[in-house]
């Protein structure tokens, strides 16, 4: 089926030596004229407009043009009408004019090579008679050798991709230079995988996991100067010049403040032009600056909803003007006397009085004729199928058909005689026949559907034929197995040889034609469902008998029949239509079509037949498989009925196969296009006539008018136009109108397009068993505008959109099923698949192997368009196929494409007759398993709707009035933590300011009590600790750096030890020695390279003097690997204390100011920052005061702790609180835990822990490996019913999910629910909150999303939309105090507003360590003071956001208790659209999207917002997450995703506390380092 567009100039194809140029537009223009809105005095200026237009080439030359093109034996070019072809390619030019930059996607290697031999097979390209098969295909056997030249060059001209306006120049020189240099097929788009720097810690080997500050990681040194202009933000859209191209200057955009050392320590502005990534981003940022075609409007944002733009109604749209339209009536129904009664009646007449004329014949694949089927064996066979039915299924007494039960046929698509003969049969024995695909496997596309239809009909009984009983998929015992979705079946065979003969006394009983149901056919929705529409044989008859007068029957005729003789108008003409005139029906199998496309031409020649039924795709085949064949005739054919003829593409298959068999007898006025509908039957039919001057009606109208649905011809803008034929008038006895589509059925305008709606005897009365459906579709009474029924008799919806147009003549534009409601205007599938089968080069894609659908994101639609590839066309090629395509349906719908998808050969899902399954596709699609090998996703230019971007208002200042403890009408948001006590000032007390002092006092009244014990990864104790041998180590090692070390007071010195207990013994040899020590993680063994640079950074940046170590990782730092990532020449001196002195110190250091340093604690903030604080004695002490109130802790206690003790708490717990608190610590170190998962809980239950604190990797690592092992754990003894607090020890947001699973899973192990909290510390003070062993049990609220983007907070119910889980972060420390602020105006805010939360407290750090002495970041974090209210108070910023909450609970003081809420960190959160999106929620929500996505982590770049997924499955899913994620974050949090990057498991990079790694990520990603499997760059 020849598939394009006509604009009004087509007269290339009219038809040889029929009417001239200016003759044809005359009458084209008379034709239409009646819709052109004529102002008076313009029509004769508007004809002569018409002939003022360059002719295309004078209608003589056309043959030869034909006969040019066929010689060059090229194959899908010659036929087209070359006008669309011509309208797309003008479209594109035009696009060249203003050059559109899409960067083209990366791809992996294995991923662009495609190893399936099957895709090598050309797909079985066929379109079938289904209403489904969206276009046609080529036959196989026929594809010449195709000579492209001429395209390509035209083509490769039209769309160069890589073009650029503004940004940085380097950048867009690179990318010019990178998409033209691109040579081979592949060799560009393979990243080699580079072993970037990627630290992995200790213990995490199991995940990419970075502890670094951002200046080491990933960064190269900047270029020049010219690159540190901030990068475009193409956020912000211009509504007032939306045509204006914005100035070549890249403006600095006001950035907003950062917090932290960010300003030091962030990369990504100033990002290295040299890597690929951010050219190509660069080129996206370029293309996404251009001007879009609807600018956003402003509209009102209330306070809390962000409102999505409402389209607007366009006030320059086209509007219907036309006076209301009439109902045409078709003409008298002239029933003929010698008509039969009943269509078995017919039969019987044919069958007694002309047994041996032929009925049917059957074609074999090679076109012989198989079989002859007379009228007299018709009859025979039907009356013993029909006994057979009703005598021999079941008993006598309880027989399983009845008259009027529903019966199943299941035939093959080649074997019509058995199926003519079956339902013949179940006529005569009054049962009702349903004819349905062969099922050929148990998951055949849409045949689960057809198995509901078969339930709801009550179906029991399945008639087929022996060759296909035998071909059914058969279980080892030889039973059919029930096929998904449906009912139980007894197959029923109707060969004569299986059936039982007719007794002489038993006669069918032929009665006339009544409305009892005749039969169902089954009709598939635009969502898959299969529905039943019943025809009674009243309607089945008088149907006969309109195409009978229609069509001109008349007995004995000979009609060839290629369509599928099931349904439709495959059925009507060729199975009942010809028995009731005795027609000679031959009969073209679909296989045959396959391998011959001409046969059924050749079969109109032999049988000198007069009519033929035909789909477009069967002339288009027949075009191309025809060469010069000298004997063929058509001079025969008196009628050639185009089943599909409705179809906007059918007019350019008509002309092209007109222009070419004219010359071999056929005529033009034989072309007889029909339009018809399951429900309807037929609806309009052109008559066959004999006058060949009077030229058929078409239209060329403007494809913006009917998107608004309104018919106007096309007269300026030539490009985007639809042609369309007319097919007919109405049928006989028939009255038809045309309503409004969307709602009450109001009658149209005459220049409206709507649905067209019949009242006939003649149409479907319901849906089988769907009242309500049938009475929206069967029983419609349409209105005029005065509100009442223009008819007492109720119409019929067909389903097909279109218009009447002059002479009652209907036209038909597209199809209700097809229709895409895209910002209020309307598009035709079925048009937007010609569009893109004209765009050129058409060597990349399969003809009609194209679905279009749309899809729901966002409360609009969105249109998808999916393609198969050809096996050999290369990425660079279908790219630019999949770019053009875009362009064109840009200019000539203007529509944007959501996503256009490109499959490998033969992977759609198919129709029995070959086309593709559409709603099958969409389902894949929507579910992710299409498995596309090529995507292109364009948001930004589709989406117009999203909310406007906020402008923020100014807060509240110190004005408002505060009252006691009131701002604005709220409490004020601020809380503490119990009181700490006073300290008396006693030597005890004095001593327990210093850790130093409390250990020497330990060993000397405890010496034996054991403070820490180390486990292995088998749960035995490794090695442990009493106060008296920690002391004693403590000593040697203050020997060895006084003596070896030649240390001073107040020295730091650099700890790099595994967990374990020599870290504990050295930090205390350090405070005996009187130096500073700092922890440090020991680099990787098997990944020095990536992990020893951090070590080396923070030595330097900690002014280390020294650096203490084991025997092992002193090898380590001199190894070969070691000297080839770091200088090791410029360490400071390494001890090593396997090897300590023998004597003890002569004295101590004894420390006099409790405000000097006691140790530094460095850690690498999620963001990428380096940030050292420093911690005081006194803090020190108050710290492990306050931990010993909130956990109880006392000698007599055990707590197991598997945290990495480094940095924060984690350190605390692990090396100072058994000291300070005198409770025995069992230490187990996490990366113990990859070997043995449950090495943690086991020693919680041996060792009856009531109190242990974890990290959320060790927790996410025991959810993951041991939830299907809680059985098999139950029976080794393990036993949590102890624990009271398994806290987890964290710097973010509490992951609820996973403390929820975790919780759930070991429940049945005794594990109490109430016990899981998490704690909450940060920089400036490393313990804020804990859940401590008294007080209420931690509370969750639910907040709403899209308030939280506004920086509010608003409560809302569980499981509303948009609602988003927060749980408390444990209670308030001791001693600890916390007010939430607002981080610009630093004022206090009230309660269950969000803000910064700031703390004060005893043991906040004293200040950042860093060598950079940024004094007015110190003062700003450690030292801040409120803006109003209570200025005195010193706060701490903790650079987080959060909300305090007073519940109704008490805690143990009986005051009411208040809930800190921890929402985010201030650095982490992406600003965008003007509002405040935490990476984490972006996250969940993409993570919940696909099974195959196991982790996520969104960052931004020049505002672009990147989503980088890991893939646990397959290479060929990646490209399934790229339009999920992308529709997941739009409809959730109204954002575009710019970039979507999908790896390997473990590439996002995390810390040793299980926070993700973003900005490390980031930097990773545009230093190209991540080996991506693939990059989609969204549009």
């Amino acid at each position: 089926m020849l598939i394009s567009l006509l604009p009004s100039f087509s007269n290339s194809l009219a038809p040889v030596g029929d009417i001239t140029q200016k003759g044809y537009e005359k009458k084209r223009a008379k034709l239409i004229g009646a819709y052109l809105p004529q102002p008076p005095g313009r029509g004769a200026e508007s004809s002569m407009a018409h002939e003022r237009r360059p002719p295309l080439a004078p209608s003589s030359s056309s043959s030869s043009r034909y006969h040019r093109r066929r010689s060059s034996g090229s194959r899908d070019e010659r036929y087209r009408s070359d006008v669309h072809t011509e309208a797309v390619q003008a479209a594109l030019a035009k696009h060249k004019e203003r050059k559109m930059a899409v960067p083209m996607p990366s791809k992996r290697r294995s991923l662009v090579v495609q190893t399936s031999m099957d895709a090598y097979t050309p797909p079985d390209t066929s379109s079938g008679s289904e209403g489904e098969g969206q276009g046609e295909g080529t036959p196989t056997s026929s594809q010449g050798s195709v000579s492209m030249e001429h395209w390509i060059t035209t083509s490769s001209t039209t769309s160069s991709s890589s073009t650029h306006s503004g940004g940085s120049g380097a950048a867009s020189r690179l990318a010019d230079v990178m998409a033209h240099a691109h040579i081979g097929p592949i060799a560009h788009l393979s990243l080699r995988r580079k072993a970037g720097p990627s630290a992995v810690e200790n213990g995490n080997s199991f995940r990419r996991s970075c502890e670094f500050g951002s200046e080491m990681a990933w960064r190269t040194p900047l270029e020049s100067e010219e690159n540190h202009s901030a990068p475009p933000d193409i956020t912000t859209y211009t509504a007032e010049f939306p045509q204006l191209e914005r100035p070549q200057v890249s403006t600095v955009p006001r950035v907003a403040p950062k917090y932290g050392n960010a300003e030091l320590m962030e990369t990504g502005d100033g990002v290295p032009v040299s890597s690929r990534v951010s050219a190509k981003i660069q080129q996206l940022v370029n293309t996404l600056k251009q001007p879009k075609r609807p600018p956003l409007r402003e509209f009102f944002v209330d306070d809390f909803e962000e409102l999505l733009e409402v389209q607007q109604p366009d006030p320059n749209q086209p509007r219907p003007e036309g006076a209301q339209m009439l109902a045409m009536r078709g003409e008298q129904l002239g029933v003929v006397t010698n008509w039969p009664p009943s269509l078995e009646a017919a039969l019987q007449r044919w069958g007694t009085i002309s047994p041996k004329a032929p009925c049917l014949t059957t074609m074999d694949t090679n076109g012989k004729p198989l079989y002859i089927l007379t009228y007299g064996k018709l009859w025979s066979r039907c009356m013993k199928v029909a006994y057979n039915i009703l005598h021999k299924l079941g008993t006598k007494l309880e027989p399983m058909v009845r008259p009027g039960d529903r019966v199943a046929l299941v035939f093959p698509n080649n074997d019509p005689a058995a199926f003519m003969v079956a339902f013949y049969g179940c006529l005569l024995a009054e049962v009702v026949p349903v004819p349905i695909e062969v099922p050929l496997t148990r998951k055949d596309a849409g045949s689960q559907q057809i198995g509901f239809l078969l339930g709801s009909c009550g179906v029991t009984v399945a008639l087929t034929s022996d060759a296909c009983h035998k071909g059914l998929p058969k279980s080892p015992t030889g039973e059919i197995p029930q096929f998904k979705g449906w009912p139980k079946l007894l197959w029923f065979v109707t060969e004569s040889k299986h059936l039982s003969k007719t007794p002489r006394d038993w006669f069918p009983h032929i009665k006339d034609a009544n409305n009892d149901t005749a039969y169902i056919e089954y009709k598939t929705c635009k969502d898959g469902s299969v529905l039943g529409v019943t025809v009674t044989r009243t309607a089945l008859l008088t149907h006969c008998q309109s195409l009978t007068q229609s069509c001109g029957y008349t007995e004995a005729e000979t009609i060839v029949n290629v369509l599928d003789f099931k349904k439709d108008v495959g059925l009507w003409h060729g199975i009942l239509t010809s028995v009731m005139n005795m027609m000679h029906v031959i009969c073209i199998p679909y296989s045959l079509m396959k391998v011959n496309p001409l046969s059924w031409i050749q079969k109109v020649c032999q049988y000198k037949a007069k009519v033929a039924c035909v789909k477009s795709r069967d002339m288009h085949w027949a075009l191309v498989a025809h060469r010069d064949q000298r004997d063929i005739n058509l001079a025969s054919l008196r009628m050639l009925v185009v089943a599909d003829g409705s179809n906007p593409w059918s007019i350019s298959s008509c002309d092209a196969f007109l222009n070419v068999f004219q010359s071999k007898g056929l005529r033009a006025e034989v072309i007889c296009p029909c339009a018809s509908s399951p429900e309807a039957l037929t609806v309009a039919i052109r008559r066959p006539t004999d006058d060949s001057n009077q030229p058929p009606g078409r239209g060329a109208l403007s494809m913006q008018g009917l998107s608004h649905g309104v018919i106007r011809v096309d007269s300026e803008e030539r490009l985007s136009v639809l042609t369309v034929q007319d097919v007919g008038t109405v049928m006989p006895g028939a009255l038809m109108c045309v309503v409004k589509p969307d709602s009450v059925p109001l009658l149209c305008r005459t220049d409206e397009i709507g649905e067209l709606c019949v009242c006939s005897v003649a149409t479907g009365t319901s849906y089988y068993g769907l009242t309500g459906m049938t009475k929206n579709t069967f029983e419609v009474f349409p209105m005029s505008t005065s509100g009442a029924p223009i008819s007492e008799y109720p119409f019929t919806r067909t389903g097909l959109l279109g218009f009447v147009g002059p002479g009652g003549l209907v036209f038909i534009a597209g199809k209700m099923d097809g229709l895409m409601v895209v910002g209020g205007r309307r598009h035709n599938a079925d048009d937007i698949v010609a569009t893109a089968l004209a765009v050129e080069p058409m060597k990349f894609v399969y003809r009609g192997r194209i679905a279009v659908f749309s899809i729901t994101v966002l409360h609009d639609e969105r249109i998808v368009v999916v393609a198969e590839q050809r096996p050999d066309s290369t990425e660079e090629d279908s790219f630019q196929w999949m770019s053009r395509v875009l362009q064109a349906i840009d200019s000539i719908h203007g529509v944007g494409v959501f996503c256009l998808a490109l499959v490998p050969a033969n992977t759609l899902p198919k129709t029995p007759l070959g086309g593709i399954h559409l709603s099958e596709t969409k389902q894949l699609f929507l579910e992710g398993s299409l498995h596309p090998c090529n995507v292109l996703m364009c948001p930004h230019t589709c989406v117009t709707n999203l909310p406007k971007p906020r402008q923020k208002q100014p807060e509240i200042g110190p004005a408002s009035v505060m009252v006691g403890n009131l701002v604005s009408g709220k409490r004020i948001a601020q809380a503490s933590g119990r009181d700490l006590g006073q300290i008396e000032d006693n030597d005890q007390a004095r001593m327990f300011l210093f850790l130093s002092e409390v250990l020497q006092w330990r060993s000397q009244t405890t010496p034996d009590h054991v403070l820490y014990t180390l486990l292995s990864s088998r749960g035995a104790i490794a090695s442990s600790l009493t106060c008296l041998q920690l002391h004693k180590r403590a000593e040697k090692i203050a020997v060895m750096l006084v003596e070896r070390g030649h240390l001073q007071e107040g020295d730091h010195v650099a700890l790099v030890y595994p967990p374990g207990v020599d870290l504990i013994a050295a930090f205390y040899g350090c405070l005996y020695a009187g130096c500073v020590p700092i922890t440090v993680r020991p680099p990787h063994p098997q990944n020095i390279a990536t992990t020893l640079p951090t070590v080396k950074m923070i030595v330097e940046v900690s002014r280390s003097a020294c650096v203490m170590t084991t025997q092992m990782i002193c090898k380590l730092l001199r190894s070969k690997e070691a000297l080839a990532a770091v200088d090791i020449r410029t360490w400071p001196p390494v001890l090593d204390t396997d090897d300590l002195p023998k004597k003890r110190p002569t004295q101590l250091y004894k420390p006099s100011n409790p405000d000097t340093l006691a140790y530094l604690d460095f850690s690498v903030s999620t963001t990428g920052m380096l940030a050292g604080v420093k911690m005081s004695h006194n803090a020190t002490s108050a710290f492990c005061r306050s931990i010993k109130l909130q956990c109880e802790l006392y000698p007599s206690r055990e707590v197991a702790i598997c945290l990495d003790p480094y940095c924060g708490l984690g350190f605390v717990l692990w090396c100072l609180c058994s000291v300070y608190s005198g409770h025995q610590s069992i230490l187990i170190p996490p990366s113990e835990l990859e070997v043995n998962p449950a090495l943690w809980l086991l020693a919680v239950s041996q060792y009856r822990v009531r109190d242990t604190f974890c990290s959320y990797s060790v927790m996410e690592l025991c959810t993951k490996g041991l939830g299907l092992q809680t059985e098999s754990l139950k029976a080794r003894g393990l036993d949590l019913s102890r624990v009271r607090t398994c806290v987890v020890v964290a710097e973010e947001r509490p992951r609820i999910a996973l403390t929820q699973s975790f919780a759930k899973l070991f429940k049945d192990l005794g594990l109490h629910p109430r016990a899981v909290s998490t704690s909450f510390g940060c920089r400036v003070n490393l313990a804020i909150c804990l859940q401590g062993t008294s007080g209420p049990d931690p509370t969750t609220v639910y907040v709403d999303m899209s308030a939280l983007r506004h920086d509010r907070v608003r409560l809302v119910e569980r499981g509303s939309p948009h609602s988003l889980p927060l749980m408390e972060s444990g209670k308030i420390l001791p001693g600890v105090r916390i007010i939430i602020a607002n981080p610009e105006t630093k004022g206090p805010l009230g309660d269950s507003h969000l803000g910064e939360i700031w703390v004060h407290s005893g043991h906040n750090a004293s200040g950042y360590f860093t060598i950079y002495g940024d004094e007015s970041l110190q003062s700003d974090h450690f030292s801040s003071r409120l803006s109003f209210g209570d200025t005195q108070t010193i706060w701490a910023r903790t650079g987080y956001l959060g909300f305090l909450r007073r519940t109704e609970l008490t805690d143990a003081c009986g005051e009411r208790h208040d809930a800190l809420y921890v929402v985010g960190a201030l650095d982490e959160a992406m600003e965008l659209r003007g509002m405040r999106y935490h990476p984490i929620d972006i996250e969940t929500s993409v993570i919940r999207t696909h099974k195959s996505i196991t982790e996520c982590a969104v960052f931004t770049w020049t505002n672009l917002l990147v989503v980088v997924v890991e893939l646990d499955g397959s290479e060929q899913e990646a490209l399934d997450l790229v339009p999920l994620v992308t529709n997941v974050v739009l409809e959730e949090h109204y954002l575009i995703v710019g970039v979507v990057v999908v790896v390997d498991i473990g590439v996002i990079p995390i810390n040793s506390r299980g926070e993700k790694q973003r900005m490390h990520l980031r930097d990773g990603f545009l230093a190209d380092q991540l080996d991506p499997i693939y990059v989609a760059y969204n549009m």
